[in-house]
């Protein structure tokens, strides 16, 4: 009886870990930071996409530096590159719910993983993308921060993976830093925003939270 109470015990301590990281995560994403913007001098405009899991970061061509349009691949009749940042193995392996494994999930959240930036092209604007008023100075803070999460060679090129996209659209780059619980996809754009001077969540690993502070 004793070492049952001690195994109950034990798992609801364990429990308790996940529990709190859910409830603290929801709190601090409620807090907003950046909430007051000037929009008169907001006179450019780039959007949050999402699949319901992972936020991207869409921007117009026309809005990105020169250093970073040129270290990416992309086609004169692209109008939009969406960013996003992920672990590796996440984004070539996990292409599905289906090939999600609990190996996989331990190792991006727990290990010290490489990560990606994954870069779609557009032509044309989607319907469901969410439109963020953003001014110049902002934009070239948002434009050091995407540059910065690229992993760069001896030469300060980009590292294209190559034929490792899903389609004729997209392509994989190095990234630097390692996916975790406290960084996720979602908070890494969440903190190109506060970065940016943006309206942002204090923190959120979901994608919901900072897309919420733009309905």
């Amino acid at each position: 009886m004793k070492k049952a109470k001690v195994i109950v015990r034990w798992f609801i301590y364990l429990m308790l870990i996940p529990l709190s990281y859910c409830l603290l995560s929801l709190l601090l994403t409620w807090v907003s930071v950046h909430e007051k913007i000037d929009v008169e001098d907001a006179d450019q405009t780039i959007y949050l996409s999402t699949n319901g899991v992972h936020l991207n970061i869409v921007m117009p061509k026309k809005t990105l530096g020169t250093k970073l349009l040129n270290g990416i691949e992309h086609q004169e009749n692209d109008s939009y590159l969406a960013f996003g940042w992920g672990d590796k193995d996440f984004y070539l392996e996990t292409r599905t719910w289906e090939d999600l494994s609990i190996k996989r999930s331990l190792q991006a959240l727990f290990l010290k993983t490489p990560s990606l930036m994954h870069i779609t092209r557009y032509q044309n604007r989607r319907s469901d993308w969410v439109a963020v008023h953003i001014d110049r100075p902002a934009l070239k803070e948002l434009n050091t921060y995407l540059l910065a999460s690229f992993k760069k060679d001896s030469d300060q090129q980009f590292i294209k993976l190559d034929d490792k996209g899903y389609t004729e659209f997209d392509d994989f780059y190095a990234a630097n830093g390692s996916y975790s619980c406290f960084k996720t996809c979602n908070s890494w754009v969440n903190t190109a925003f506060k970065k940016s001077g943006l309206k942002a969540c204090l923190w959120t690993p979901y994608e919901f939270g900072l897309l919420n502070k733009y309905d």
